[in-house]
């Protein structure tokens, strides 16, 4: 009958246990920043990005700029090199 009661009550008390949905790892994201629609940049002087309407989170990336390593799928990323060409469009 103990064993019964024991029984009894871890069962209630494993009901009152939180539990949160998994939040997938970084890799699982997938990216949608239209960086297949900016392609066509890549070679083009970076002053044509004057030019182009580029989504909101969009960042022009200098030679010798510091990026934060957080990743945000939406987030356009253009580079430029020392010549002022874009030479690279991707997402993070």
């Amino acid at each position: 009958m103990r064993l019964f009661t024991f029984l009894t009550t871890l069962l209630a008390l494993t009901g009152c246990l939180a539990t949160t949905p998994p939040v997938p790892a970084p890799d699982t994201f997938i990216p949608n920043c239209g960086q297949d629609r900016f392609r066509g940049l890549v070679g083009q002087d970076a002053g044509t990005l004057r030019e182009v309407d580029l989504p909101h989170a969009t960042r022009v990336v200098k030679p010798g700029i510091t990026l934060t390593q957080d990743y945000r799928p939406d987030r356009l990323n253009i580079s430029v090199d020392e010549d002022g060409i874009i030479d690279r469009v991707w997402c993070s």
